[in-house]
């Protein structure tokens, strides 16, 4: 099959797996809570509260604002959300545009996997790596939260596509994951001791790990520069032109997300020409 065959049919796979990471980003936050609650409860001898039932299946999706239940004619990925003109069929209430934005960058960022490392292991690899790395990246922007519900299964996800060698040896794999949550770790207990505050959240320790599992310690140095760089411009950018103030906090997961997809697509070759700046 040509290689433009497989990534069409990645872009129209990434476009429905988008439409389910716009479930996940909405609900997994909700779901920890509800379990939270729970465990306070447990925890003071209470019983658990009832509250209705609530995980990425049921219930069936509806309109916060009119209570309008989803049909399956609303719910094709940017097609609907065009037809629509971006309102409910209940309501009219505008449907942020967050929904259609997620669908399309899964489903172009798929596309372009397959086309960068063709159909196989790898891609398939990068395929799962990639929408969990869109999921962590919303969900944090969302509540400053990286579940461990991603985060850990990424880790130990990205150890056993390295078995063989999928991206890296399994030695720099493991030892990426471990140096990679320790050299965050090492940063937040160090801004910790020096300024009394937390700098940054035990979810993005695990993040970079998982990266640090699917591309080898080699690239953390990359990752965590490419991070730094891109989140103090945006963080700058913040502060200047919507006047945030200094103290609010801002999420680091999205930036880490980012600069692990440029590494997955191009570390290499970034290195090597950095390298070659210092002969």
């Amino acid at each position: 099959m040509p290689l433009e065959m497989w990534g069409l049919g990645a872009l129209l796979l990434g476009l429905c797996i988008g439409s389910f990471l716009n479930v996940v980003i909405h609900r997994l936050p909700r779901m920890m809570e509800t379990d939270w609650r729970a465990q306070c409860a447990e925890l003071r001898g209470e019983p658990a509260p009832a509250e209705e039932r609530f995980n990425l299946v049921v219930p069936r999706s509806r309109c916060p604002h009119c209570g309008h239940a989803i049909g399956a004619l609303e719910n094709i990925p940017l097609l609907s959300y065009l037809f629509l003109r971006g309102r409910c069929v209940g309501c009219q209430t505008p449907i942020s545009a967050r929904y259609p934005t997620v669908e399309a960058l899964t489903g172009l960022l798929s596309a372009y996997t397959v086309w960068h490392f063709g159909p196989g292991a790898q891609a398939i690899g990068a395929l799962l790596l990639i929408w969990a790395l869109v999921a962590l990246t919303f969900i944090d922007i969302d509540t400053q939260l990286l579940p461990d519900s991603i985060t850990l299964p990424l880790v130990w996800l990205g150890l056993l596509f390295n078995l063989d060698g999928t991206f890296v040896k399994l030695q720099p794999a493991v030892i990426g994951a471990v140096a990679g949550y320790l050299s965050l770790w090492s940063v937040y207990w160090l801004f910790k001791l020096v300024t009394g505050k937390e700098g940054m959240g035990f979810g993005d320790f695990k993040l970079l790990a998982a990266l640090g599992a699917w591309l080898g310690w080699q690239m953390l140095p990359a990752i965590i520069l490419l991070s730094s760089v891109v989140g103090a411009v945006v963080g700058i950018a913040l502060i200047v032109l919507s006047r945030q103030g200094r103290n609010v906090p801002i999420p680091f997961g999205p930036y880490l997300a980012a600069a692990g997809i440029i590494a997955l697509f191009w570390g290499p070759t970034l290195t090597q020409r950095y390298l070659q700046m210092y002969p």
